[in-house]
């Protein structure tokens, strides 16, 4: 006997022996006594895994990734110190913050092109051990005459954060499942901004602004080998802990990937095909604006400060601490956002427009008086546009998947750094010949165009759509008889009554 149910939600139900009760064909799900959640979960456990490891490895990143941004802003945030103690002009300090942009834009391409050849573990290898290198030569220029020496250090860590910056997305796609890529970009993004915040905070601690060029000598030389000391032990966990990548995908889309032979991959093709890409073009425009303008006011914001606030160099470090740990604290709900929502555009663009909301608060209130109100309001700043880094990564691996996300992240950090050149160098001229409010107000100007390119952005979610795609051929891939329609499934399945069997492939085919 078959039951045949309303047109809209055809159930045949085979009640001639009890093994056949439990056959019931569902056109439209393609499934017998399965849900089709469930043996696509089965299905899905014979092709990929999840592995406690991955969570080490990413905190083992975050850590080494850490250490390299806390040495960027050793300088800015005590400028003025560093002015004094090597004679020096204030721009050639500026210079050993804008040395990581510069090392950035010509080396990306290779660094990139490794990152696809060789695998995380060749860049964290390399980038953890540059890392090292460099804090070591600074300890050897605690000396008020050996700026050379303290200004080729910074170099070595500015070319070990080509091997550093774009990893994170590109380290949570290869571990991590589709529903914690984002949040795992927070946590390899949450790092950095994590050193930024100690590069803040720990200077002025640990350098006093005193004239006696002895004891400062002593002082810079603890803070020098303190992070030589770090950067060590990182590297030598480096060596023995992080892993290349799991033995099975994390995802399906990966495992995809992973099933396309390298030798139909042409790094030239994944660069034009990127650049061809209208709506990551715009991200990349966007993203530009947004980090190079943090980057900038990262860089003087010691100068800002102390100009409305003299003698607060500790001030100056606990404000821009502010901003860092609440773009922290915005980087991991944003990414726990986005894993539940899958929002890109709205959300990027939301929190773009408060960056910029954000930015000219802070314009106009730095000159109030009241330092607790800055501290407010560059927290509030720093949660929206530091919290927006991670975003602009995740952003990126949907629009361009399956290009590879080192690539995409470092386009984006190329523009990032591109702008950070430009905006640091023209603010700070500003600074001198105009005054903080006007150089903080040509980054508004920059941030308000950035938020304009964010809302022209389609979002066409390339990763989410491949992840949906596997899991459809997963489930439906075996099937070789597909029912043309619900009155054909139905014949087929009346046909077989007789015999009590039913096809296996009828019983796994979708309409």
């Amino acid at each position: 006997m078959v039951q045949e149910a309303p047109p809209n939600d055809v159930l045949l139900d085979f009640a001639v022996s009890p093994s056949m009760t439990e056959k019931i064909i569902r056109p439209g799900s393609g499934v017998s006594n399965q849900s089709p959640e469930n043996e696509l979960g089965q299905q899905s456990e014979k092709v990929t895994k999840l592995y406690i490891r991955r969570w080490f490895i990413v905190l083992l990143f975050s850590s080494y990734s850490l250490c390299n941004a806390f040495q960027w802003l050793q300088y800015g945030i005590i400028s003025n110190i560093f002015i004094q103690y090597y004679g020096v002009s204030s721009i050639a300090i500026d210079w050993l913050s804008m040395s990581y942009m510069i090392a950035y834009i010509p080396l990306l391409f290779p660094v990139a092109w490794l990152l696809d050849t060789r695998g995380l573990r060749v860049i964290a290898l390399i980038g953890s051990g540059m890392n090292c290198v460099g804090a070591w030569i600074k300890t050897c220029s605690a000396r008020p005459d050996l700026y050379g020496v303290t200004l080729f250090g910074q170099l070595v860590c500015a070319v070990a954060q080509v091997f550093i910056l774009g990893m994170p997305s590109h380290l949570a796609s290869v571990w991590f499942s589709s529903s914690e890529v984002s949040t795992a970009c927070s946590i390899g993004v949450f790092g950095n901004q994590l050193g930024v915040a100690l590069g803040f905070v720990l200077p002025p601690m640990l350098v006093p602004n005193i004239e006696n060029k002895d004891m400062l000598s002593y002082y810079i030389r603890v803070m020098f080998f303190g992070t030589a000391a770090v950067a060590s032990t990182l590297f030598i966990l480096i060596i023995f802990v992080f892993q290349d990548a799991p033995k099975k995908p994390p995802s399906l889309a990966q495992a995809a990937l992973l099933a396309i032979p390298r030798s139909q991959y042409s790094y030239k093709q994944s660069i034009l095909r990127l650049l061809r890409n209208g709506n990551f073009i715009l991200l990349i425009l966007s993203y530009g604006l947004n980090t190079g303008a943090f980057y900038s006011l990262s860089t003087l914001l010691n100068r800002m400060i102390l100009t409305y606030y003299p003698g607060e160099e500790l001030n100056a470090g606990r404000i821009g601490l502010t901003i860092t740990i609440s773009g922290m604290l915005g980087a991991l709900l944003t990414g726990l956002w986005l894993d539940r929502t899958k929002t890109y555009k709205q959300t990027t663009l939301l929190v773009y427009a408060l960056s910029l909301t954000g930015m000219i608060t802070f314009t106009f209130t730095l000159n109030l008086g009241n330092l607790w109100v800055v501290f407010v309001v560059a927290g509030c700043l720093g949660f929206f546009m530091t919290g927006y880094l991670p975003l602009g990564f995740e952003f990126a691996a949907e629009l361009t998947h399956p290009e590879s996300e080192g690539t995409s992240s470092g386009l984006l950090n190329v523009a990032a750094q591109v702008f950070g050149l430009i905006f640091t160098s023209s603010q700070g001229q500003i600074l001198e010949n105009f005054g903080v409010r006007a150089g903080n107000i040509f980054l508004c100007c920059f941030l308000l165009v950035g938020t304009v390119i964010t809302a022209f952005i389609k979002p066409d979610l390339r990763r989410q759509k491949a992840n949906q795609e596997a899991s459809r051929s997963l489930l439906f891939g075996p099937c070789k008889v597909y029912a043309q329609s619900k009155i054909q499934m139905t014949k087929i399945a009346v046909q077989h009554t007789e015999s009590e069997e039913v096809p296996s492939t009828l019983l796994s085919c979708q309409d």
